[in-house]
């Protein structure tokens, strides 16, 4: 038995772990009437959460990029599990348009929605400004997410009114998070390239989702809304995010991968906290928490600062109106 499988490193959340898979978090799960939407299930994590989630039966809509990129996913997804209910719809997540026209699209040819999982996110990329004028990290991984769940936000109340079954919102964060202060309020510094700092700029965004769940949570309870809104850190995975990561040599990669090998997930295990939260019925009624390895975590001090979260959903609102 390995060191991450013994007991004492399983935590209260039904016996899972930092070694547990997507597939044994879901185990016995029937999702067969669920709908969701998963964001960057093209590759990594989300697609092995987009993989699973149809695996327990439920209707997976993947927004792509690409309408052939993601039929590639949709091909490779149908080889593994042909009886797979997937839906590609193309969506640019740094566009404001396109989230709009994406959601537009859904509203129209999906009567309900009951899980919403914002995946999708870039890291640590050279300086770019999105379509819309804005720092490109921040743009992609939270301002896009927080206007596609502002447009989806009816739809899922109303699937959990008219069902009677809870809407689960699940915002990827990471622990990077931890190395934000929260200060992404001055647009012009932070579309300052002189300024940026790549590593800086995605940890900024990672605290926004947080911050972003937690709002949101706040919002849906406050008018007795039956959906809830959670976060969480995936675990360190060696996956398509990290590409732009200045490791130039097969050396650095190995002698990397060599140090972090017993801090790394594959992507299962990475995929593992996302699928917990969106289907377990262990975290029914659980709403503005964040987790790690399937357990409840305590975030940042920034990242429980209420104020804070207060003043960013109205930032974010202000830019993506």
């Amino acid at each position: 038995m390995g060191l991450w499988n013994w007991p004492w490193r399983r935590g209260p959340s039904g016996g899972f772990s930092k070694s547990s898979t997507a597939e044994e978090v879901t185990e016995g799960i029937d999702a067969s009437h669920l709908t969701a939407i998963v964001t960057g299930a093209t590759n990594g994590i989300g697609k092995e959460a987009a993989r699973v989630l149809a695996l327990r039966g439920a209707k997976v809509i993947i927004p792509s990029r690409t309408l052939e990129s993601g039929m590639k996913v949709k091909e490779s997804l149908l080889k593994e599990n042909p009886h797979s209910k997937l839906q590609i719809v193309e969506m640019d997540l740094s566009s404001f348009d396109s989230v709009q026209k994406f959601a537009q699209s859904f509203s129209a040819s999906n009567k309900h929605l009951n899980i919403l999982i914002n995946n999708a996110g870039i890291m640590a990329c050279p300086f770019q400004l999105s379509t819309d004028g804005i720092e490109l990290q921040f743009a992609t991984n939270h301002l896009g997410h927080f206007l596609l769940t502002n447009l989806l936000l009816d739809k899922l109340k109303a699937t959990a009114k008219e069902t009677g079954i809870q809407g689960r919102i699940v915002n990827v964060s990471s622990t990077a998070h931890k190395r934000s202060n929260g200060s992404f309020f001055n647009l012009d510094e932070m579309n300052d390239k002189s300024r940026y700092k790549p590593f800086g700029a995605y940890a900024h965004s990672k605290l926004a989702n947080i911050l972003h769940a937690n709002e949101l949570s706040r919002l849906l309870q406050e008018e007795g809304s039956n959906v809830t809104a959670n976060s969480l850190h995936p675990g360190l995975i060696f996956s398509n995010i990290g590409r732009y990561l200045n490791i130039d040599s097969n050396v650095a990669i190995g002698l990397l991968a060599t140090l972090a090998k017993p801090f790394v997930k594959s992507i299962p295990q990475g995929a593992a906290t996302t699928c917990y939260l969106a289907l377990h019925p262990k975290v029914k009624d659980v709403t503005g928490k964040y987790y790690v390895d399937c357990n409840d975590a305590i975030p940042s001090a920034k990242a429980r600062d209420e104020a804070l979260g207060t003043k960013l959903w109205e930032y974010s609102q202000g830019l993506t109106l």
